[in-house]
């Protein structure tokens, strides 16, 4: 990079300097220069980028009108590209879902505050997306136009969003620290005896959230049968395993205000550095497996028989991904998923 982006001038006009000489992603530009990532979209606005809603009741509906585009939703050490059409908006005020067969989200409203549609003329990056952050400035949903959008309808629909606000700038709050894993050893006979009974899987967190802890912390406290520990290098082992179509999945990648789901086969994995990627047509991940530090196998019970989940976090404790067997609905058979996941390396 540069020496004239390493600079402690954060105003928008050094921002846009940095952008345009930087090859860092802006992810990685924002944290070299000490500032976050809506700080360099925001500094773009009058500059290819346009403030709009933010929020998802506004934007779901129209994004829903766009057709096929790439859907993006990241944490900080995992990336889940979907392609699709946005369909099947479900709105509510503390949780939504977008139901499409390809692009599936869990949407948390409270956490889509800062709204951008931006332009991109300079030839480098995709020419045109639309980006949403918490009140932090941590990127929580993107969309990309394909090959198929319609680009005159794109903008159109942009026109309809524009909040008027001209500001170059952003005024942030402090960003949340990580939870550490929360458990209550002398809970954990009450943990277990709920943890039988439930019969559905969004039961959990309800659960562990009555009894004051949090899934990590559940996880270590409640032993077998219901979450076993394994090896950190056993969720790349288990992407390998269900790689090349052979085992159909059900991926989740999510933040504060978005998970994000792809259902179906993975076939092209690709490791390059330190990444694990999948690059399929319609689907890439990109993972970090150096940030891979905890593993679990879990198994909750529902009324279709168990659910059986890899579950990977980091060192702070923060979730990175979770990886289900995939079934379709009336379809209770996920033998190969466990039958895979019970042979992964154990710590």
């Amino acid at each position: 990079m540069a020496a004239s982006v390493q600079t402690s001038d954060t105003s928008p006009a050094a921002l846009r300097a940095a952008l345009a000489e930087a090859t860092l992603r802006p992810r990685d530009l924002a944290e070299r220069l000490g500032v976050v990532e809506a700080d360099l979209v925001a500094a773009q606005v009058g500059h290819g980028a346009t403030r709009i809603e933010a929020a998802p009741d506004r934007l779901m509906p129209a994004i829903c009108r766009l057709g096929e585009v790439m859907a993006l939703t990241r944490n900080a050490s995992a990336v889940h590209e979907r392609t699709g059409t946005y369909d099947d908006w479900h709105p509510g005020s503390h949780a939504a879902m977008i139901l499409g067969p390809e692009i599936d989200l869990r949407v948390f409203p409270s956490h889509w505050v800062h709204g951008f549609a931006l332009v991109n003329d300079s030839g480098k990056g995709p020419s045109r997306s639309l980006q949403v952050f918490d009140a932090s400035g941590e990127a929580i949903h993107k969309v990309y136009p394909r090959d198929a959008t319609d680009l005159d309808l794109w903008d159109r629909v942009v026109a309809e969003l524009v909040t008027g606000d001209r500001s170059d700038r952003l005024t942030l709050d402090a960003a949340p620290a990580p939870e550490p894993p929360r458990s209550r050893p002398e809970k954990a006979e009450e943990l277990r005896a709920g943890w039988a009974r439930l019969t559905d899987t969004h039961q959990f967190l309800r659960l562990v959230s009555r009894l004051k802890m949090n899934r990590l912390g559940a996880y270590r406290l409640a032993g077998a049968p219901f979450a076993e520990p394994l090896a950190p290098e056993a969720l790349n082992a288990a992407l390998l395993a269900c790689g090349g179509g052979a085992i159909p999945v059900m991926l989740f990648v999510g933040n504060r205000g978005c998970i994000q789901i792809h259902s179906g086969p993975i076939d092209i994995l690709k490791e390059m550095g330190p990444w694990q990627n999948v690059l399929d047509p319609r689907f890439n991940l990109h993972l970090r497996l150096d940030h891979v530090a905890e593993v679990w196998l879990v198994e909750k019970p529902t009324r279709r028989g168990p659910a059986v989940s890899i579950e990977a976090f980091d060192a702070a404790g923060a979730l990175i991904l979770q990886l289900f067997g995939y079934r379709k609905e009336g379809q209770e058979d996920t033998a190969a998923f466990v039958e895979m996941a019970a042979g992964l390396p154990r710590p």
